[in-house]
């Protein structure tokens, strides 16, 4: 008989990543799109992320602080599958009305574009859609802010019904009050002859382009929201039964890319993608998992947070970040090689309490400390004295993590003594799946069982309850 001996590597704790082969085996090829001049449906107009210039503007905080930002965007923008040729950033007290940056930076830009070839603009900043017509205007190429950077992403990697539907939903929302018209043809309307009936198909309501692609838009959201509607049902289903077996449920929450996926593949072996990419995981992963002490309990990777994350997302996401409102313990990732640790924080909390999650219990792990020097570890050390630090790749502290997921699970309410017949055997397993196992004992009568468990199974458990003589080692009643 042949041995076989494997290696126990970081790589193997994620499991096969067939889905990150998939990922990256397509890639954008710069200057290989070709773009109409004229483009009338609006809603299917492709961001062509290849060549950009990143462009800021920094009202408030330190130096470091709009730095870390515009890394942040740089980040980004490469997700998005693009090539970064240049970063400017402009010190405002606040954001022009008119173009966000400023007449004479508008034409900063232009020039820093036509020097590098670029072919888009993006904007650290959500803009206003008359921002946006101006910037396109006077800077020659394409223009798009933040949230239709974030949006791209979540397009690129939603895989499931649901996940589509739901950045589909943020993106139509987006651009239903940004529609404007490319080559002038938005603004046509049916009229002079043709409107009183004489021309073959030019007979109509009298819209102009841009209102039927709006009302076109409209008509869309209904059926994704509906669609959502329906999908959350069998979602909400899932949560009851978890709710009615009294399983206790951990979500995994955090910045994106804070290594989030990788804990859970630590944890469970769950297989799910993991990419040092930022919004690798957009839908929740929900897996089994298993206490020391034999309770089972659910382990869910949730989609990563960013500073100022669209709103539009958040409102399209809500039935999937409610994972973490349902939780009974919040895991918060933190990326401790980060260079803003704090804000990171500061990020998912906001998030967390604008969908009803914030007063959900919570332990702080701070991932990543092999890439992280001790002297950067100090000052988060005094920032959270409670939080566990670990390494998903490594594997150290995982088991300290496990121990502190364990002994912060919700605590079955009723304690019991029971008696329980051999011929009910079963009652005893789902004690150990279910409930606190405190002590055991097999008697010839059957198994004598100190626990704590939920008021349901206490209820089942009632008719072999034993007496307080028995409980307390005396004769039987």
């Amino acid at each position: 008989m042949t041995e076989h001996h494997y290696e126990d590597t970081s790589d193997d704790v994620d499991g096969q990543q067939l889905d990150l082969v998939e990922r990256l085996s397509l890639r954008r090829v710069p200057g290989m799109s070709t773009q109409l001049a004229d483009i009338s449906e609006v809603e299917y107009r492709e961001l062509q992320l290849e060549r950009v210039v990143l462009v800021g503007v920094w009202t408030h905080g330190s130096e470091d602080d709009s730095d870390n930002a515009m890394a942040e965007l740089k980040l980004l923008a490469e997700t998005a599958g693009s090539e970064v040729l240049d970063g400017l950033v402009q010190r405002r007290s606040s954001p022009d009305p008119a173009t966000y940056i400023g007449r004479g930076k508008v034409d900063e830009v232009r020039e820093v574009v036509i020097a590098t070839g670029a072919d888009t603009v993006i904007m650290d900043g959500e803009l206003e859609p008359a921002q946006l017509r101006n910037l396109e205007d006077r800077v020659g190429v394409k223009v798009i802010d933040r949230t239709a950077l974030i949006l791209d992403i979540f397009a690129q990697h939603a895989k499931s019904t649901e996940g589509k539907a739901q950045v589909e939903l943020a993106q139509l929302q987006y651009l239903r009050q940004r529609l404007r018209g490319w080559g002038g043809n938005l603004s046509r309307q049916a009229g002079g002859r043709a409107a009183g009936g004489a021309g073959i198909g030019g007979r109509g309501p009298g819209e102009t382009k841009i209102e039927t692609d709006r009302r076109r838009i409209r008509t869309r959201i209904a059926q994704l929201r509906k669609r959502l509607r329906d999908l959350d049902g069998v979602r909400e289903t899932k949560r009851a039964e978890r709710r009615r077996n009294r399983i206790p449920s951990v979500a995994i929450v955090g910045y994106t890319n804070a290594g989030k996926s990788s804990l859970l593949n630590r944890l469970t072996g769950a297989g799910v993608l993991v990419e040092d990419a930022l919004f690798a995981t957009l839908d929740p992963t929900t897996r089994r998992a298993e206490a020391a002490d034999g309770r089972v309990f659910t382990l869910t990777d949730t989609v990563g947070f960013v500073r100022h994350l669209p709103h539009d997302l958040v409102e399209a996401f809500r039935s999937t970040l409610e994972e973490s409102a349902e939780a009974d313990l919040l895991v918060h990732v933190v990326d401790a090689s980060d260079p803003d640790p704090a804000g990171q924080i500061t990020a998912v909390r906001t998030v967390l309490n604008e969908i009803g999650a914030g007063s959900i219990p919570e332990l702080i792990v701070f991932n990543k400390i092999d890439l992280a020097d001790e002297s950067a570890l100090l000052p988060l050390r005094t920032l959270a004295p409670e939080a566990v630090f670990v390494s998903a790749r490594t594997g150290e502290g995982v088991a300290e993590l496990r121990a502190c997921v364990e002994g912060r699970l919700p605590r079955p309410a009723v304690e019991i003594r029971v008696l329980i017949p051999y011929a009910r055997h079963e009652l005893v397993d789902r004690i150990h799946k279910a409930g606190e196992l405190l002590s055991s004992e097999h008697t010839a009568e059957g198994t004598q069982v100190h626990a704590r468990v939920n008021e349901d199974l206490a209820g089942e458990l009632a008719p072999f309850r034993m007496t307080p003589t028995v409980a307390e080692g005396g004769p039987h009643a």
